[in-house]
């Protein structure tokens, strides 16, 4: 089922820590975490909370529980507003304090993360990620596309109506960012529509994809959609989306905005769509956003962000552009 890939916990209320802590605990173990890793998850969050009450402001945690093909694992995201850190490496080193505190804090959680990492700026605030698997030896997989998403469900709501379906080839890899007409189990109920049309489509065209997805999502409420996929031998990227899915091309040295069609799959498309192509020499990465996200940002807030992994980026998005008023989404997409 296509659904949030991260839950939001307000960090803010330290009386609620403990039964955060239980929260995600039973949710990695429900995907299939082994004991070990249980163990150093709740440590993980234990040592995430307390940072958040002594330094961040407006503190959230990002829970992200994956499957992965039988190899499943975590992802914590810690967000605040709080004041930053100056020398963010220097913190994590074992000892260092600004509170008076035995300063184990941040070298910990690196400890015991399969991936750990920190961005930080004076004034903007700080995003801890921390990536459990429950083999280790997963996370060293050598992926030619990496797809870092942070989908997340309108507030009060069970269930999002933006989804992210992925497909693998031995040839090409294609991606699916939906968002269904409103919010809830029905925009829930179309983009699931929409994601099984996706995967058995067997054509590489996102043109012809989404032309599929339209015939048979008709009786749902409908949804905007953009599908991209990379094309390993070619190195190209081939693009098409209908209605307001945000999507922006980014090279070494520019970036493009990429056009969508005006339209609602499901309900009323253009008669005359082209897939759109993009060289990867010129553009070795991909953002989509649904409208969830302000379309206002620009990657030059974040200097050396592009150092970091691919969920950082997606989450320094979220934190600063996230409306909090609707469904959602960011996926951050990376070729070598």
């Amino acid at each position: 089922m296509v659904d949030a890939t991260h839950i939001s916990f307000a960090a803010t209320d330290r009386s609620y820590f403990s039964l955060l802590k239980k929260e995600i605990h039973r949710r990695a173990e429900e995907v299939g975490i082994n004991n070990t890793r249980l163990n150093e998850i709740d440590l993980i969050v234990a040592e995430m909370t307390s940072n958040l009450f002594k330094y961040g402001q407006s503190g959230e945690i990002l829970l992200g529980v994956f499957r992965n093909s039988g190899s499943p694992y975590i992802e914590i995201i810690s967000i605040d507003h709080g004041p930053g850190m100056a020398n963010p490496t220097r913190m994590m080193q074992d000892g260092v304090s600004t509170t008076n505190t035995m300063g184990h804090g941040l070298g910990s959680i690196k400890r015991l993360s399969d991936v750990f990492d920190l961005y930080s700026l004076v004034g903007w605030g700080t995003i801890v990620l921390s990536r459990v698997y429950d083999d280790p030896k997963a996370a060293k997989a050598n992926q030619k596309v990496t797809v870092r998403p942070i989908v997340v469900a309108k507030p009060g709501e069970t269930q999002s109506g933006d989804g992210l379906v992925i497909k693998h080839s031995d040839k090409y890899v294609k991606i699916m960012l939906a968002d269904g007409l409103g919010h809830g189990p029905e925009a829930n109920k179309a983009i699931n529509e929409a994601a099984a049309s996706f995967k058995v489509f067997p054509e590489f065209s996102p043109t012809e994809t989404l032309r599929f997805i339209h015939g048979n999502i008709r009786k749902s409420r409908g949804a905007v959609a953009n599908v991209i996929c990379f094309d390993y031998e070619k190195r190209s990227w081939t693009s098409t989306g209908i209605g307001n899915i945000a999507v922006r091309m980014i090279g070494p040295a520019t970036f493009r905005n990429h056009m969508s069609y005006n339209g609602i799959v499901g309900h009323n498309i253009p008669t005359s769509m082209n897939d759109q192509q993009y060289a990867a020499e010129q553009y070795n990465q991909v953002i989509l956003c649904s409208d969830g996200i302000k379309t206002r940002w620009d990657l030059v807030k974040y200097p050396l962000i592009s150092k970091h992994d691919l969920t950082v980026l997606s989450a320094a998005i979220y934190k600063d552009h996230a409306r909090k008023t609707d469904d959602m989404s960011v996926v951050a997409i990376k070729i070598k």
